[in-house]
């Protein structure tokens, strides 16, 4: 099963994969430019003590994204049958 989020709901050790961009034509370039088109894995590496910015893993790359700017970032990640089982 896969579930669909922004990037900004990842938790600190979550993966998930681009699917869509939402951003102003400038900001959507500067995201393509860092890596995040259609398909790239984003892992969430490390939040900010206030949550804002998060670091995030893009292709070999630690890069800080604020929240406004993740939440336009939709990912797809998978749920596996254990975790489903849990909640």
């Amino acid at each position: 099963m896969r579930e669909s989020l922004d990037m900004a709901a990842l938790q600190v050790g979550e993966s998930g994969y681009v699917t869509e961009l939402y951003a102003g034509p400038a900001m959507e370039r500067r995201l393509m430019d860092l890596g995040l088109v259609q398909g790239t894995r984003v892992t969430c590496v490390l939040k900010s003590p206030a949550g804002d910015p998060c670091a995030y893993l893009i292709r070999g790359a630690l890069i800080a994204l604020r929240r406004a700017d993740a939440r336009g970032i939709r990912l797809e990640r998978e749920v596996s049958a254990a975790c489903r089982a849990a909640t």
